[in-house]
């Protein structure tokens, strides 16, 4: 049988190491052991009753089953404005800010190809998620990393970077609240960030997935900032705000000549999401948000009953700000990678470890606040009497 080598495209593309930890995890429950997983960033509640209802009643409407319009339905795109309005106080023209995404992961991979060129640079955050480093990879791009440091709260500072790789940026990838260090942005921070691309002609896609997962006031959508749409656009998914993520469904909002390229891009590659699928998307996006605030008010619970547990064994770390992650150091001693070996072989303790998410994050590990307060409570008690903190607590 011939063999087809894959192209230099997909050899770019960085290793699927999520795919190795859930293999290994998956062995370690063979073996009969009861494993905690808290490495997954999916979500563990289900979708609203009122957005089912919406799908289920626009799937019995036979006219919903023929092909979308290539660039989605100007109900929905309509309903993404006007929510920006109520929930953010930024003006948006649905005609021609917004775009309809297969999911956000769909429009992080997509845009590099659609702006920038080969040779030209994308600025990455690092930790940040690996998926940034996908779509630059796939457009041929030259990845920068712009280290995010605890001591500055995980906020980017721009000296850090090169000037020559500044020339030679196009675009950057921003996230707050951030995966994996839940860290929240600051007005300043975005205030930084739109001086900076202006500066430099480069375009700012701030991914805002955890977008409503908020412990410390009202999440802050960086098209809030004065001159945002001027030097970039925002991505906006439902997949966590409203346990949405089999649903793939999210939006690219803010500068039209990116939003127009990104539907040009996405003409030649499927015809956009099901139309009961924008239905029910209109729905929770023109509804009461309850369901958002008791959301966000669950994974504060379970990060506050983790803190708790975690200071009694002596484990410290940054309290996170929003999204549904905690960030915390490994002891002295061990590697990310080690360190989560020896949580699943000794502890039966699931976490994904910081290297995952680039070089600056070695050294940490990522917990998913995807499990009920009992269970955290029940990993940080199994990981407690492995005594690897017990200096700490000394102290």
């Amino acid at each position: 049988m011939k063999h087809f080598a894959p192209s230099i495209a997909i050899d770019r593309l960085p290793a699927p190491v999520f795919a190795e930890l859930a293999q290994r995890i998956g062995a370690v429950k063979a073996a009969g052991h009861d494993v905690i997983t808290l490495g997954q960033g999916t979500p563990d509640q289900t979708t609203p009753v009122h957005i089912l209802d919406a799908l289920k009643e626009a799937i019995n409407d036979a006219a919903n089953l023929q092909y979308p319009p290539f660039r989605g339905h100007d109900f929905l795109k309509q309903a993404v404005a006007d929510f920006y309005q109520s929930e953010f106080g930024v003006t948006i023209d649905p005609a021609s800010e917004v775009a309809i995404l297969l999911g956000s992961k769909a429009g992080i991979v997509a845009l590099p190809q659609t702006i920038v060129n080969p040779g030209e640079g994308v600025i990455v955050p690092d930790p940040g998620y690996p998926d940034y480093l996908s779509g630059a990879a796939l457009a041929g791009a030259y990845p920068i990393t712009l280290p995010l440091l605890a001591e500055n709260a995980f906020l980017p500072d721009y000296t850090l970077l090169d000037t020559t790789d500044v020339e030679r940026a196009r675009m950057l990838f921003l996230n707050y609240p951030s995966n994996p260090t839940g860290a929240t942005a600051t007005a300043e921070a975005f205030e930084q960030s739109v001086a900076f691309a202006d500066a430099n002609d480069i375009c700012v896609v701030h991914d805002l997935a955890y977008g409503g997962i908020s412990f410390d006031g009202p999440t802050r959508s960086f098209l809030q900032t004065e001159g945002a749409k001027d030097v970039g656009i925002e991505l906006f998914s439902l997949s966590k705000r409203f346990n949405m993520s089999g649903f793939r469904i999210a939006f690219a909002i803010g500068n039209p000549s990116v939003i127009s390229s990104i539907e040009t891009y996405q003409e030649h590659l499927y015809v956009s999401a099901f139309t009961p699928i924008q239905h029910a998307a209109t729905v929770a996006l023109s509804s009461d948000q309850t369901c958002v605030r008791e959301l966000s008010a669950l994974y504060e619970a379970r990060r506050d009953a983790l803190f708790g547990k975690l200071q009694d064994i002596g484990w410290d770390g940054p309290i996170p700000g929003g999204s549904f992650f905690v960030w915390l150091p490994v002891p002295s001693g061990f590697t990310s990678q080690s360190f989560t070996d020896h949580l699943l072989d000794e502890a039966h303790v699931a976490v994904t470890p910081g290297h995952f998410f680039g070089e600056y994050g070695e050294g940490y590990v990522r917990i998913s606040l995807i499990a009920d307060a009992e269970r955290l409570v029940e990993a940080a008690e199994r990981i407690g009497q492995l005594n690897l903190f017990q200096q700490a607590v000394a102290e």
